[in-house]
């Protein structure tokens, strides 16, 4: 009893914390564009949407109707679902193995960063995690005897599932062959009860089923064929090593003995049926997503896929552990409260515009977190200045959602972008009347994100765009974290101009390279165009203040990496100068490019880092 009551009190002081810490970040934390898109579907409330059913984005209404449209209140249901997610883990682990047990069960939960920051964002995988614990909850009650409670919860849970993602579809295959994989189960699968639970859960899919009939199976289609390759890709196995890391190392190695113990039948003296039920659920669904991730999309996050099966599992860790020797038990929770701090202090980072300025120019730089309020508070500046009824045209649906949900309009018009197909939200907009062609109401103010699209590629968006809505005109830029996120502001007259491809200005900086270490000279070089109408000049900048102009001008012939362009200076547009830094103190510098167009624009371009050392 003594044991159980530390348990219990050490799973309440952790929870209360872990609790305090999301809601804070939660609180403080710019939305991911993915919320911004679900809050922009709630304000939209349907049956299901193109890329999702319909459950997550009404969370993210009931939440601002009780809190207010703000972070906190897209986000609070969320934050209530993950709030309760270890406190079911621990009740589930305890009604089969003790109440110890579960309570570590549920610490184990609090601790594993997969977990751990369940519900700091709002996104689909929180209400289908819940609805996975539910499901693997009724499956345990069901396996011992069939009653109406454990079919109600069972039925709750696929309900649940059913309308939080495609995904969920995995979760109930897995589970299905985890219990034919036992007598008990066979059994359990031929009671009507159960049948009529199945229904409840088949009952869910419809709205889904019904928006794909209706749309094509645009949705189906996005989630299933075309956001994933389908052939061999070697990227899986970065997938399988960073797995280790989402849950640390030495709790996967606990998990991944609980998953053995399930897939070679009762052994070591685990002979209960819910301790192998728990055991084949997490090991089924877990090497099923292992093996898919050699095969599916790479370009969107999915370390998260494996969850629902590491929860299953994690009920089983505690009992596994009182086996091990006392330094292997002290690793892992050593280990998880490690991961635990590293992953939210990720988060907190992201959260400070100082702390996540220092990330700028690295690979795991957050751009989908960054900038958005400099940006509508730059927008709403500029229609304060232009005519009364100016409309706000969108780049994509990123800058569309982000925006709408900061200035309050949810109806904001965005352009035909790759991205818009690729993250599935294109029928969604087209359904809404929100895909705009370049059509003009009136005067419009056009916001670009040039950050988003491959540096490759950009040169052929700024022309798409040109196609769409005619010659640009000089943008204001919004850049932030050093232009590691710039974003463009065009004023558009209310009748599309005719003429050629004026594009906002671009640059490539050859020396230094990136990180390059200097002592009293910095020699720099590299080359700047503006299709349509050229250059003037281009003035050096270190940490933001001019130390005046490179020599623009020399021959430098890029039309062979940039095929169309068109300005009027080719070949001569490569520029070179050298910066005295020998009275720079020590330490990281930045090298920045402000570029001035033959129209009057002046654009300030990403900066480089480099290291003054003596």
């Amino acid at each position: 009893m003594r044991g159980e009551q530390r348990a219990y009190i050490t799973f309440l002081v952790l929870w209360a914390l872990v609790t305090t810490v999301k809601v804070l970040v939660a609180s403080q934390l710019s939305l991911f564009v993915d919320e911004s898109f679900y809050w922009q579907e709630g304000q939209h409330l349907a049956a299901a949407y193109s890329d999702l059913p319909g459950l997550t984005a009404w969370l993210t209404r009931l939440g601002v109707e009780m809190a207010g449209d703000n972070r906190l209140g897209v986000r609070l249901p969320f934050l209530l679902m993950g709030a309760l997610l270890p406190w079911l883990v621990a009740r589930i682990t305890a009604r089969w193995f003790g109440g110890r047990v579960g309570w570590q069960a549920g610490a184990l939960t609090l601790l594993m960063p997969l977990s751990a920051t369940l519900g700091i964002l709002a996104v689909p995988d929180v209400p289908m995690a819940l609805a996975a614990v539910l499901c693997l909850d009724a499956g345990a009650r069901l396996l011992r005897n069939v009653d109406a409670g454990g079919a109600l919860m069972l039925a709750l849970g696929l309900a649940m599932g059913a309308l939080s993602h495609y995904r969920f579809i995995g979760v109930i295959g897995m589970g299905f062959i985890a219990l034919m994989l036992l007598p008990e189960g066979r059994r359990m699968l031929r009671d009507p009860r159960v049948w009529m639970a199945l229904a409840v859960g088949i009952f869910a899919w419809l709205p889904l089923l019904a928006w794909n009939l209706d749309n094509q199976d645009a949705g189906l289609k996005f989630q299933v064929m075309e956001r994933h390759p389908w052939v061999f890709h070697g990227e899986g196995l970065r997938f399988l090593l960073i797995q280790p890391l989402m849950v640390t190392p030495v709790l996967f190695v606990a998990m991944v003995a609980v998953a053995v113990s399930g897939l070679r039948k009762a052994q070591g003296g685990f002979h209960h049926v819910q301790w192998r039920y728990f055991a084949l659920v997490g090991a089924t669904s877990t090497l099923l997503i292992f093996v898919l991730g050699f095969f599916t999309d790479v370009e969107r996050i999915s370390f998260h896929w494996p969850l629902p099966g590491y929860l299953a599992l994690l009920i089983g860790v505690p009992l596994l552990l009182n086996r091990w020797p006392r330094f292997w038990r002290r690793c892992v929770w050593v280990t998880v409260a490690i991961g635990l701090v590293c992953a939210m202090g990720y988060y907190v980072v992201v959260s400070v515009p100082s702390l996540r300025e220092e990330m700028a120019g690295s690979k795991y730089y957050p751009r989908n977190f960054a900038g958005w309020q400099p940006l509508a508070e730059a927008v709403r500046e500029e229609l304060a200045e232009m005519p009364g009824d100016t409309t706000v045209l969108a780049d994509s649906f990123k800058v569309g959602a982000e925006l709408g949900f900061r200035l309050d309009d949810p109806s904001i018009k965005v352009l035909p972008h790759a991205l818009n197909d690729r993250h599935g939200r294109t029928a969604q907009l087209a359904l809404w009347g929100l895909l705009s062609k370049g059509e003009r109401p009136g005067p419009q103010l056009l916001v670009l994100a040039p950050s988003d699209p491959r540096y490759r590629d950009l040169l052929a968006r700024y022309h798409q765009v040109c196609e769409l809505v005619g010659p640009l005109p000089p943008p204001r830029v919004v850049s932030l974290d050093h232009g590691f996120q710039r974003f463009l502001l065009f004023r558009l007259p209310a009748q599309k101009q005719s003429g050629p491809c004026v594009t906002p200005a671009m640059a490539w900086v050859d020396a230094p390279v990136a990180g390059a270490v200097v002592a009293d000279k910095l020699d720099v070089a590299g080359w700047a165009f503006k299709d349509g109408v050229g250059l003037t000049r281009v003035e050096l900048l270190l940490d933001g203040r001019s130390v005046g102009d490179a020599v623009y001008g020399r021959d430098f012939d890029i039309r062979a990496a940039w095929p169309g362009t068109s300005d009027p200076r080719h070949p001569h547009v490569g520029f070179d100068g050298q910066v005295d830094v020998s009275q720079v103190a020590p330490g990281r510098h930045w090298l920045g490019l402000r570029l001035y167009g033959a129209d009057g624009s002046v654009e300030q371009w990403a900066e480089q880092p480099f290291v003054v050392e003596r």
